[in-house]
This record gives C-alpha cells, structure tokens and sequence, in this order.
C-alpha cells in the first residue's frame, strides 16, 4: 500500500520549471527523504503533496485518492505539515499557538487542549505552556513547531527541512522526535539537505537537483554502491 504516488510531476511557473517529470512511490509506514540543495525542487514537491499548489502535468495520488480541488479539505485533514520557516504566532503562548492550529482542523476546544497537553508532555514542556513564544529558543520553537504538526493526528506527515538552522544539540532532539514518530508507524515525508540526516532517519532517498529526481534507492544500497561516500556522489552528481 502507499501513501503518496507522483507520476510525471511537471511544475512550471511562468517560464521557470520547478518539477521535471517526478515520479515516486512511498509507501506507508515509510520514512522517505528528498535530499538536494536549495533551488532542487524539494519544497515545491512538498507543496504538492500537501494540495497547496497542484501540478502543471503529471498526478499524484495521497492517501488514496487522486489530488483534486474537489477533495483537498480531506486529503489535508490527514496531513501533518512540520514547515522550515518559524511561523508561530509570536503574540501568543506555547498552549495557545497549539490551540489556534488546532481549530483549522475543527477540533473542539476540550478535545485540542487534551491533545496540546499531551504533545507537550512528550517533550517535557507542560511548564512552558503559558510562556510566550517569543522566549524561546531556536531549538525550543523547532521543537513546539514539530509537534503542532501533530495536532490533528495525521496519517502522513510532511517535514520540509526540519534542523535547517539549528546547533547540534537541537538538531539531536528533533531527530530523537522523527525516530519516535517512526516508530509509532506514521508515514513521514523529509526534505534535507544533510547527507547525514537523510541516512540516519530514512528508509528510502530520493536524491534531487533542478527539479528532476537524480536516483530513488535505500541508504543502505546507495552506500555499498558508492562505497559509503554519498555526500561526495551527491556533489559529483549535481555539478554544473
């Protein structure tokens, strides 16, 4: 069974072409990372998956079902969105920032508040919960970002870079986050641009550079076939 199918994804906008006939399968239960630099197509793809823009040609199908206006509002109710950016509300607390997410997926205030609570407990921060985020750390807000994104217990969830940014320790704590999500049997979806964090957190790698997938393959096989090199590959691969 799979999760998320792309079948020729072509994305232009205008004259740019962001998507170069993407095909992929993921299947659920499978971590699968799209690894590539900035401008490689990865947020774009993320992007599609999540039904905000839809393609210029090619399908794809999430959960089942063929991605259509028609049924966007259901496919993301099913969805968990982890993005690169910090877009908390700053003028709010951490419990609060939980709690106007959850209401986007119409979840009652008693039901969201038993949840937020509860998703804040798995990373020690029911102390934290009336503190206004602005008083936070980086590490802290990627942390309450990752775990808003499970508000409303998704089957698929969508990580777009989620250590860009962050020192060593911080980094650590999110992986330690993506591994327990794994283990829980969600289907995750991660962008990257570290080699090692892809082949820490991934069953499967999809290697990209402007737009097109390069090459789809377990961390594992890419590296017995590239002698465990992979960055090196990866920069040989992508080069002018």
């Amino acid at each position: 069974m799979y999760a998320v199918v792309g079948k020729s994804l072509t994305k232009y906008y205008k004259n740019l072409k962001a998507l170069d006939s993407v095909t992929f399968s993921i299947r659920i239960g499978e971590c699968f990372g799209f690894l590539g630099a900035n401008g490689a197509g990865k947020t774009t793809l993320m992007s599609m998956i999540y039904g905000f823009i839809l393609p210029t040609s090619g399908e794809i199908e999430v959960l089942g079902k063929k991605l259509q206006k028609s049924n966007l509002p259901e496919i993301k109710s099913k969805i968990g969105v982890v993005p690169q950016d910090n877009n908390l509300d700053p003028d709010l607390s951490v419990l609060e920032n939980l709690l106007v997410y959850a209401r986007y997926f119409d979840i009652n205030k008693r039901e969201a508040l038993k949840r937020a609570n509860s998703l804040l407990e798995t990373i020690n921060f029911l102390e934290w919960s009336n503190v206004n985020v602005k008083k936070l750390s980086g590490g802290m807000k990627r942390k309450l970002i990752f775990i808003r994104g499970l508000i409303n217990e998704p089957d698929l969830l969508i990580l777009d870079e989620p250590t860009t940014g962050l020192d060593p320790r911080s980094r650590k704590q999110i992986w330690d986050l993506i591994e327990s999500m794994k283990h829980s049997g969600k289907t995750i979806i991660l962008t990257s641009h570290y080699m090692e964090e892809a082949e820490k957190l991934c069953d499967k790698i999809a290697m990209m550079n402007k737009g097109k997938i390069l090459l789809i393959d377990t961390p594992e096989n890419l590296s017995m076939k590239f002698s465990g090199n992979l960055e090196k590959v990866y920069f040989e691969m992508t080069e002018e």
